[in-house]
C-alpha cells in the first residue's frame, strides 16, 4: 500500500483590533507559529502581510469599523496557491512594529501588528508663572488591556477591567482635590507597552506613579492587598543602563539631568545620578507605606510591608513609583469585591487619602500643596519650644496657636504643626 503525506497548513483563526490614542493593535490569533513577509505600498497607504502555508474562514468585514487609523481588512490575491495574503488599507502613513509572540496563558501563537502615530505634539512653551502653585501629578497606570486581559478570575473576569474600572474611580477622587491633578496613562481597553508607561508619566511631569494590578494565584485561597515598588537589584540595573547611556538617557535623571549628561567628570555624574535613583527609591517605600496603612482600613492586607520586585512599569529613576495589587482575583470573595463598584470607590478614596497625606508631608517644590500646607515636626530628646522655633524661624507664639499649646512644656514623638511663615 503505497502512503500518502499530508501537510498540515497553518491557519488564521481569529483577528483583533484594538485602538488606542496614539497607536491601534491588530492581533491574528493563529494555529501554529507563523511564516510571514510584508511590505508597505503608497497611494493609497496599505500593510500587506503574506502569510506562507496558511488559510483562513475570518469574517474581516466589521473588523475596523470603529478604528480611525485602518480603514480595512481584506483578503488578497496571494503570491502562490499556499499562502493567504491580508491586506490592511490605512488612513495614513504610521510607525511600523510587527513581531510574533509565542504562547502564553489562554493565547495561542500571534502575529502583531503595531501602528503608531509618527506626528509628535508641540512642544510647550513654559510659562514660569504658570508653573507657580501648580499641581501635584499623578500618573495612573491602569495594568494589562486591550489583547492582554491579565490574571482571569474565579468566576472569569478579567484583571484588566477591574484595574480601569479603579484607575477611573482613583483619578476622579483625585480631581476633586485642590492642588491635585490624575493623568490616566490607559483610558481605555487597550495595551499599552511597559517602557511607555514611565515615558508618559515623565511627558506628563508626574510627581508619582501608581499601577493598579489585582494578584492572582495557582490556588483560590490567598487574599487581601498589597503594594510593590522596585527591586534594589532592578533599581540598580536600571540605574547602570542610565549611566552608561547618560547623554541619551539624561532625561531620566531629573532636575540634574543636563548637568550629568554634559560633564566630563564621570566621578560627579554618578554621585548625582546616584542621588536621584536614591531619593525615588526613599520616596516610593515611604508612600507605599502609606498606602499600606491607609488600604488597611477599607480592605484585608496580603503583606502588611512593601514587597520589592522587578517591575518593568516601575523603572523611572526620577519618578517614585509603586505597584498596587487591590487582590487576588483568583479568590472568591476578593473577585467579588473588585467587580463591586462600591469597593472599587473605597479602595480609591483610601489611596488618594495616602497621596494627600503623602505630599502634605513632602511637598513637591513649587506646587499649590507646598504653598499651602503646613510642615510637621516630631519632637526629639533635648529640644524645647524655642529650640523648635529657632530652628524654623517662627515664634514660640505662633507654634503655641498652631498647635493649641497652653503651656510651655512639649512630650518626647509629639508632633507638632509648624504654620507658614
Amino acid at each position: 500500500m503505497n502512503s500518502v503525506k499530508v501537510h498540515a497548513q497553518n491557519s488564521i483563526e481569529s483577528v483583533r483590533l484594538w485602538s488606542a490614542p496614539s497607536s491601534t493593535r491588530v492581533v491574528f490569533d493563529l494555529k501554529d507559529k507563523p511564516d510571514y513577509s510584508f511590505f508597505s505600498l503608497r497611494s493609497p497607504n496599505r500593510l500587506v502581510i503574506d502569510f506562507s502555508d496558511s488559510k483562513t474562514q475570518v469574517d474581516f468585514k466589521k473588523l475596523a469599523r470603529s478604528d480611525h487609523r485602518v480603514k480595512k481588512v481584506r483578503t488578497s490575491a496571494p503570491k502562490n496557491k499556499k499562502s493567504k495574503r491580508v491586506v490592511l488599507e490605512l488612513d495614513g502613513t504610521y510607525k511600523l512594529v510587527v513581531f510574533p509572540l509565542a504562547p502564553t496563558g489562554q493565547y495561542g501563537h500571534r502575529l502583531v501588528v503595531e501602528l503608531h502615530d509618527t506626528v509628535k505634539p508641540k512642544p510647550v512653551v513654559k510659562n514660569k508663572k504658570a508653573d507657580e502653585n501648580r499641581d501635584v501629578v499623578i500618573a495612573i497606570v491602569a495594568g494589562h488591556g486591550g489583547d492582554d486581559p491579565g490574571s482571569i478570575g474565579y468566576k472569569g473576569s478579567y484583571e484588566k477591567h477591574v484595574t480601569l474600572a479603579i484607575a477611573r474611580k482613583l483619578a476622579a477622587q483625585l480631581n476633586k482635590k485642590a492642588g491635585l491633578k490624575a493623568v490616566l496613562i490607559r483610558t481605555g481597553d487597550y495595551f499599552v507597552r511597559h517602557e511607555r508607561k514611565p515615558r508618559m508619566a515623565r511627558e506628563n511631569k508626574a510627581d508619582l506613579l501608581i499601577s493598579i494590578h489585582a494578584d492572582a494565584f495557582t490556588s483560590p485561597q490567598p487574599n487581601g492587598a498589597s503594594v510593590l515598588v522596585q527591586s534594589a537589584r532592578r533599581a540598580n540595573s536600571e540605574f547602570t543602563k542610565v549611566i552608561a547611556n547618560r547623554e541619551k538617557e539624561s532625561q531620566l535623571l531629573g532636575g540634574a539631568g543636563e548637568i550629568i549628561k554634559n560633564t566630563q567628570d564621570d566621578n560627579l555624574a554618578v554621585i548625582l545620578a546616584d542621588m536621584t535613583k536614591e531619593f525615588t527609591t526613599q520616596s516610593s517605600y515611604v508612600f507605599a507605606t502609606e498606602a499600606l496603612k491607609e488600604l488597611k482600613k477599607v480592605t484585608k492586607l496580603h503583606k502588611t510591608k512593601p514587597v520589592g520586585l522587578s517591575l518593568a512599569v516601575l523603572t523611572a529613576q526620577d519618578i517614585p513609583s509603586v505597584l498596587i495589587e487591590t487582590g487576588f482575583i483568583s479568590n472568591p470573595k476578593d473577585e467579588k469585591n473588585l467587580n463591586n463598584p462600591a469597593h472599587q470607590k473605597k479602595l480609591a478614596m483610601a489611596i488618594t487619602s495616602a497621596i494627600k497625606n503623602y505630599f502634605t508631608q513632602y511637598p513637591p517644590k513649587g506646587t499649590l500643596i507646598s504653598a499651602t500646607s503646613s510642615l510637621t515636626h516630631r519632637v526629639e530628646r533635648g529640644e524645647s519650644l524655642s529650640m523648635i522655633a529657632q530652628k524654623y524661624r517662627i515664634s514660640v507664639r505662633n507654634i503655641k496657636d498652631s498647635n493649641n499649646l497652653r503651656g510651655d512644656s512639649i512630650q518626647i514623638g509629639q508632633v507638632l504643626t509648624i504654620p507658614k511663615k
